[in-house]
């Protein structure tokens, strides 16, 4: 039986279609931090490498341990406003602050951009006294796989890896050749796969699509921090999810790997009506908890 909340959901998404150009795009999903304004949060606002970047801190937060929160958005959209409600809940349920970046969207600014803005936010984080066993690496969608890409980048410039990665329906193929695009295509409200290549031609902009910090499935994930993966069962990127947790667990990297039946692209963000994205985020934060020996 589906779930009746996802189905409100859907028909939400359904009465309220996405515009078709990017400005209009960017435009709409900002709109988010109007549909869910922050309550309970102190906010800082902070420049990181010239880039904007913000705080957002529960009342009940350890200053010493930080979400560093990585939005999605195709590399393309997306920003501080549209994922600011979610970012501050995962860091409320973790005990953690939560930084919110910024980074450099496509295709103004094509990869290598998104991933050294990234850096440049771990490496503050280290700079302003966090260790890195209390910092945890949170993305979704393209914001999942900047966060693999980060822990990757972290690996080649030999410093400490964070506690851990958690990556939300994350996109980790540029070339979309998973199954589930075909398999799912029906059942997914959100994603495409013709918008996902275009998505990916802007950002590598020339690069090789099968490159690791581009699409981490076909990366050496050996010595990266422990991953959690949660995935919806309704969503055309699911077999990303199912590719990268192989791709890790053959690396010896531990992951764990959550496919939630039903739920669609990043049902976390509808967490203020969906039962089901509360009870994921709790998952998320208690896998959080566990990795900075939190009691």
């Amino acid at each position: 039986m589906s779930d009746p909340e996802v189905e409100v959901i859907r028909r939400i998404l359904s009465e309220n279609p996405a515009p078709q150009s990017l400005a209009e795009l960017r435009k709409f999903v900002d709109l988010d931090a109007e549909r869910y304004p922050l309550s309970g949060y102190s906010t800082e606002r902070i420049s990181i490498s010239g880039l904007q970047a913000e705080w957002a801190i529960s009342a009940g937060a350890d200053q010493r341990r930080a979400i560093l929160y990585l939005h999605g958005g195709g590399y393309a959209f997306g920003s501080i406003l549209s994922h600011r409600h979610l970012a501050a809940e995962i860091g409320r349920s973790s005990g953690c602050k939560s930084l919110i970046l910024d980074y450099r969207r496509a295709p103004e600014h094509p990869y290598p951009a998104a991933v050294e803005d990234a850096m440049a936010a771990y490496s503050y984080l280290l700079e302003q006294g966090m260790r890195p066993e209390h910092i945890a690496v949170v993305g979704d969608s393209a914001g999942g796989g900047l966060a693999a890409a980060t822990l990757l980048s972290i690996k080649s410039k030999r410093l400490p890896q964070p506690a851990c990665g958690w990556l939300i329906s994350p996109w980790v193929d540029m070339e979309a050749t998973g199954r589930s695009y075909e398999t799912r295509a029906q059942a997914d409200p959100m994603v495409k796969r013709e918008m996902i290549l275009e998505l990916a031609r802007m950002y590598l902009a020339g690069h090789d699509p099968k490159g690791e910090l581009v699409s981490p499935i076909y990366a050496n994930l050996t010595g990266i921090a422990p991953l959690l993966l949660q995935v919806g069962a309704a969503e055309v990127l699911l077999d990303d999810s199912l590719a990268l947790a192989r791709q890790a667990g053959s690396h010896d990297v531990a992951v764990q790997l959550e496919i939630w039946p039903d739920m669609i692209h990043i049902w976390h963000t509808f967490f203020p009506i969906l039962s089901a994205a509360r009870r994921a985020i709790a998952n998320g934060a208690a896998f959080v908890k566990a990795r900075m020996d939190i009691q």
